[in-house]
């Protein structure tokens, strides 16, 4: 299909999951293109639907009661906001009994912060309707704004992908590991930060997917419990592996959902804890000495010899550090064997399932979205952002590598448990080898 033929609006998208797709961009600098690129993506969408509400039907369709006329292509126009320039194409009508004008733009408007109200509007306000009609009444006046059926085409086509992806059927995902980890927002008037939890895997194929989302008053033992069982509901399996920080209720939740599967205590919550416990002039070094516990050598085998030897590494440092710093040696000590769960599993795969940074590093982002506001007006609206940073950046997330021999190491691991094997496609190559 030409560029010509393709909306403006899924041009503007696949270069947002182009941006996201480039491993030579740091997160946060994609993340801030991607803000502009979502300015130039709502007024876009605004413009093609009010070009859907004056015709009566939508881009290639045919209704009996639409109006006469046709899309014609489209013209460049330049939107001056207070980020910059923002790039749009003004859709062109023929055949048309009327003259088509959009009531978001006039005749001659090309400077007005309305449009940022527009995206700001739907972006912090959880896209309610009225705010976003508010917010362009505000600044144009009652008759420069978009009618409430425009208004309800952009907002409804948010919610329903929102809420379809919150109900949607896991069942024919196979999870090898389970990332969970929780962040905290000001959501509710008068209330203290309260966490939103979400969930991500790492599927039998190495694909990494965002699984689940939601809002709870506490990061209790209930709440999580509740919010594990229903991705199980949905039809998510057991995984083999499932790795979250330390929360009390948290890890309580997932020994309780999947007793069968393994934990790992994140490493990088870890060594937080056990630097908080030593003074500012030995923290490189004590630091240093954490992760040479488990960054080990090429020759150590995965499994029982690795953890045997991350165990004995472990001792060497409360022999080092426990006279000066014996709370932060009885920090790495507690509960050593859910630190060193990671190294019964592919050695390729150590590096990646040892802790929930991914998912960190994007709350980072929606944290620093809200900083300047104080509080998100609702939980909705702090659900939409969250999900809309989170859903963007995972599209962008890499997965892990399976070799033949990964394939077969998590198998072996997965009979004891007793958990059900997934199917795998095989390859001749790979038959051979499992033969041999």
């Amino acid at each position: 299909m030409s560029k010509r033929r393709i909306a403006p609006t899924e041009r503007i998208r696949g270069q947002i999951d182009e941006l996201f797709a480039d491993p030579e961009l740091k997160l946060a600098a994609v993340l801030e293109d991607v803000a502009r690129l979502s300015v130039r993506l709502v007024i876009q969408a605004a413009l093609e639907a009010e070009v859907t509400e004056f015709l009566g039907r939508e881009r290639y369709g045919r209704e009996p009661d639409s109006r006469p006329g046709h899309r014609n292509g489209y013209s460049p126009l330049t939107i001056r906001t207070t980020a910059g320039p923002v790039q749009l194409e003004r859709p062109k009508l023929r055949g048309s009994l009327g003259r088509f004008s959009s009531r978001l733009l006039g005749r001659q408007v090309t400077k007005t912060n309305a449009l940022e109200a527009l995206v700001i509007s739907g972006w912090v306000r959880g896209l309610s309707d009225r705010d976003i009609e508010a917010a362009l009444a505000e600044a144009l006046g009652p008759q420069a704004t978009v009618s409430r059926s425009t208004v309800s085409r952009i907002c409804e086509t948010i919610r329903v992908e929102f809420q379809a992806w919150r109900q949607r059927d896991l069942s024919d995902l196979e999870i090898d590991y389970l990332f969970v980890d929780a962040s905290h927002f000001k959501m509710h008037q008068g209330a203290r930060s309260e966490p939103v939890l979400v969930a991500y895997g790492i599927t039998t194929e190495g694909q990494a997917v965002l699984l689940h989302m939601s809002g709870a008053s506490a990061e209790s033992t209930d709440a999580c419990v509740e919010f594990l069982r229903s991705m199980v509901a949905r039809g998510l399996h057991p995984p083999l592996l499932s790795i979250c920080d330390g929360s009390a209720g948290l890890c309580a939740a997932l020994d309780q959902v999947f007793p069968q599967s393994r934990r790992q205590r994140c490493l990088v919550h870890k060594a937080r804890n056990v630097l908080s416990k030593v003074s500012s002039h030995d923290q490189e070094t004590v630091k240093k000495d954490f992760w040479n516990l488990f960054d080990l050598p090429d020759e150590i085998e995965p499994g029982d010899a690795a953890q045997a030897r991350a165990l004995g590494l472990a001792e060497d440092f409360r022999k080092t550090w426990d006279g000066e710093y014996p709370a932060a040696t009885a920090c790495l000590l507690d509960e050593i064997d859910l630190l060193v769960a990671h190294l019964a599993f592919p050695r390729a795969h150590w590096v990646r399932i040892r802790h929930t940074n991914l998912i960190e590093r994007t709350f980072g982002e929606s944290r620093r979205r809200v900083k300047v506001m104080g509080r998100l007006p609702g939980e909705r609206s702090c659900l939409s952002l969250v999900w809309a940073v989170l859903e963007r950046a995972s599209a962008g997330w890499r997965g892990i590598t399976y070799t033949p021999a990964d394939v077969r190491m998590l198998q072996r691991l997965r009979h004891p448990l007793q958990l059900p094997e997934p199917p795998q496609e095989i390859d001749d190559e790979t038959q051979e080898e499992a033969i041999a």
